[in-house]
């Protein structure tokens, strides 16, 4: 597989992940992905310019994190990133759980560091903050029956690495000691330290 990729990316890392629990090797293409600027290597095989983007089996392309990760998982048999049966449901919501906190704080991201002053959103950031805030107490109350390594939990450490990159200020450990421990032990894996962020 060959993976259009960014090393900042949130979904990127998922996707890094996934490959490195599995055993997996990837070629790395580089991007200038952006949500202002396009760029047109990636268009070409994903209309909507995004990473991750990857081209598998004579360059067809597939898009989304979930998706690729999917294809990935299907591989190999050796580590169950999606179980079968009705274990797949809470791996899937909790998936959807870590991708709805990336995806509020990506907006939140933008609204801060891409728009221009003069036309920021005061009402809009702070809903994009409710959303994390709101996802983060979740996490916590479900992080007990946590499996291993699933795509759930893998969404979920990549949401909160992203909120440590680019939300170094917000202290959402104090008030979710046990969220903040599983963390601290998911991130020593190899997975995760190979593919934090720069």
């Amino acid at each position: 597989m060959k993976l259009y990729h960014s090393p900042a990316s949130p979904y990127v890392r998922k996707v890094m992940v996934v490959a490195i629990e599995t055993g997996q090797e990837v070629d790395i293409l580089g991007s200038a992905a952006s949500p202002v600027n396009r760029d047109a290597t990636i268009v070409a095989q994903n209309p909507t310019g995004k990473v991750p983007t990857a081209l598998i089996d004579g360059d067809q392309p597939l898009y989304d994190s979930r998706v690729i990760t999917q294809w990935l998982a299907a591989q190999q048999s050796a580590v169950a990133i999606y179980p079968a049966g009705d274990a797949l449901w809470p791996v899937l919501r909790r998936e959807a759980l870590g991708d709805g906190l990336l995806d509020a704080a990506l907006l939140a991201r933008y609204e801060t560091a891409m728009r221009p002053e003069a036309l920021r959103w005061e009402d809009w950031l702070r809903g994009q903050m409710e959303k994390i805030e709101s996802s983060l107490d979740q996490m916590n109350a479900e992080v007990a029956g946590f499996g291993e390594v699933d795509a759930g939990v893998i969404a979920i450490a990549c949401a909160l690495g992203y909120l440590d990159f680019r939300f170094p200020d917000l202290d959402w450990r104090s008030s979710r000691p046990a969220l903040a421990d599983w963390f601290k032990t998911f991130s020593a894996r190899p997975s995760m330290q190979q593919t934090r962020p720069e």
